[in-house]
């Protein structure tokens, strides 16, 4: 009987889990965080206010990460894409030994996205960054509207910007 209670607890409890989890993310109309942060290719400041009025993919990710680097092709497939209509792709890195390695990273990978260094105050701000690559996606008004912890497939990425757009 207690086994068959605590299995019933547990099923009950990962609904539950499951349910507020999807719940939170649909409904996350939260700001995106306001940031300044260095280019890694030219140390320019770059504002989160520039891309006002866009659509913003923001990935957290570093070189190190294997499924952070599966990723960049279809990052850049997307922002190629649909950069006409208004969106772009922020990548902010999380590496700790500097821009020079990131800005390696973009060469080698062609990435024609804005690639910035970020901080532990913009990772906080976004509600902290449990697990890279955690990317965000910000509708027009500024709001992001979803979250994905870990590597996101190019097809729900697709999905998700044709919704917002």
């Amino acid at each position: 009987m207690y086994s068959t209670f605590r299995l019933y607890a547990i099923i009950l409890l990962s609904i539950g889990v499951i349910f507020f989890s999807s719940f939170s993310s649909a409904s996350a109309a939260v700001t995106m965080p306001q940031f300044s942060l260095p280019s890694v290719t030219d140390g320019k400041v770059v504002h989160s206010a520039d891309f006002k009025g866009q659509v913003i993919l923001v990935t957290f990710f570093a070189t190190w990460c294997p499924p952070c680097r599966q990723e960049i092709p279809n990052l850049i497939a997307l922002y190629n894409e649909y950069k006409s209509r208004g969106f772009t792709v922020i990548g902010l890195s999380v590496d700790e030994g500097g821009p020079s390695i990131v800005a390696k990273l973009v060469r080698q990978e062609k990435i024609t996205y804005p690639v910035l260094m970020a901080d532990r105050a913009t990772a906080r701000s976004f509600g902290g960054i449990a697990g890279i690559p955690t990317s965000f996606l910000v509708n027009r008004k500024g709001h992001v509207v979803k979250k994905y912890p870990g590597f996101v497939p190019h097809s729900l990425l697709v999905r998700d910007l044709e919704a917002v757009l």
